[in-house]
């Protein structure tokens, strides 16, 4: 039996038409994968805008500050000095009065009849006094002629000496007599301005002692004094100040009162340190002519630390701090900055005294620190730092 010649090649294309769905499938599985996106570059962060200036360098002169309270120079109580009834209140309180004036009388009646009596009592011892004088002289005569006898004329003796007693004793009481007469009328016993009366015109008052009535207060007015506590150091200085430059100068500002307007003299030093605080009490006297320092005022008063120097100065803005150092940012010829630490001292008006860190040709920035960063580029305005004066 012949075979078919179809049915002869017909497992040849069976094979090929595997393969043909095999590449088919394997073409199906493949996925076109996405392209990886491209990551754009940030643009660089724009330099800094800073203001910078140069140190500024002028003569200063350091003070020391601290706070006192005013006193007065004198400060007195009015006290009573004889008890009685007041009579009369001869000034207007809080007025300005002078050693002398009269300010309060009191009943005046009942020391008079005392001087009175006081007088006649001079008058009754002296008399006494004369009639011994001449019993003894005559007992003289009469004793030289052997009249009388030795007793009797020790006797008038005797009498002339309790006579002369009794009249120094009679004048004392007439002078005791004379002061409650004059303790009558209280007078002022410095210049100064008083307060308000303390006691008014009817009342009685007390003269004795500790318990005498208070009628009135009275201060000075010109000069006033300032006292303040300082340390050890500092007195040491102002004392070695004193002598190279004959005396210590002192600056006083009221609480209201911009710089220090008020110029005085560092006075006294107290001798001894307070053991417990470890300070010891200075003094500076100012004169008052305008009585605008009152007592009791509390106010500043700052002491000259030593002659003037050249000094180099910042911004006070421009010195940052960190815990307890002092820093300031430095600009290089590439217009990079760095930190740099600096020792500073006393400050004049806006400006600071750096005393260690800084050479006076180098730029500062003096606005915008806190945009910095260590060796960060900035873009510089340069300005003239304006010399100020001591407060």
């Amino acid at each position: 039996m012949k075979k078919n010649p179809l049915f002869a090649v017909q497992p040849h294309a069976g094979i090929v038409l595997a393969l043909l769905i095999m590449l088919l499938l394997i073409g199906c599985d493949k996925t076109e994968k996405p392209a990886s996106p491209v990551t754009p570059t940030a643009p660089a962060a724009p330099a800094p805008k800073v203001k910078i200036a140069q140190p500024l360098t002028q003569q200063v002169t350091e003070w020391d500050e601290y706070t006192g309270r005013i006193e007065a120079v004198n400060a007195v109580e009015v006290r009573a000095r004889v008890s009685g009834y007041l009579e009369k209140v001869n000034f207007t309180a809080g007025a300005a009065v002078k050693k002398g004036d009269l300010l309060f009388v009191i009943d005046a009646k009942p020391f008079k009849a005392q001087l009175n009596y006081a007088l006649a009592e001079l008058e009754k011892a002296k008399s006494r006094h004369e009639l011994a004088k001449n019993d003894f002289a005559r007992s003289e005569n009469l004793f030289k002629a052997k009249a009388v006898s030795a007793e009797e004329h020790d006797a008038r003796k005797n009498s002339v000496r309790e006579t002369a007693a009794a009249v120094e004793s009679a004048s004392a009481q007439v002078n005791s007599a004379q002061l409650n007469m004059e303790f009558t009328q209280v007078r002022s016993p410095i210049n100064g301005r008083i307060s308000r009366e303390l006691i008014t015109a009817g009342n009685l008052v007390n003269g004795s002692g500790s318990d005498a009535t208070l009628l009135a207060s009275i201060v000075s007015t010109n000069p006033v004094y300032v006292y303040v506590d300082v340390d050890e150091r500092a007195v040491l200085k102002y004392k070695r100040q004193a002598q190279q430059l004959n005396g210590a100068k002192v600056e006083l500002a009221l609480a209201d009162e911009q710089g220090f307007p008020h110029i005085g003299d560092l006075d006294y030093i107290a001798p001894m340190e307070n053991p417990t605080t470890g300070t010891v009490s200075v003094r500076g006297v100012f004169a008052n002519n305008d009585e605008l320092l009152s007592a009791g005022f509390f106010a500043r008063m700052r002491i000259r630390g030593g002659e003037p120097y050249s000094a180099v100065l910042l911004p006070d803005r421009a010195i940052a701090n960190d815990q307890a150092d002092h820093f300031i940012w430095v600009m290089n010829k590439d217009k990079q900055v760095s930190s740099r630490k600096v020792t500073v001292g006393t400050k004049i008006g806006e400006l600071r005294v750096v005393k260690q860190g800084l050479q006076a040709d180098e730029w500062v920035v003096v606005e915008g620190l806190q945009k910095l960063r260590p060796n960060s580029t900035i873009e510089p305005e340069k300005i003239t730092l304006t010399e100020q004066k001591a407060e």
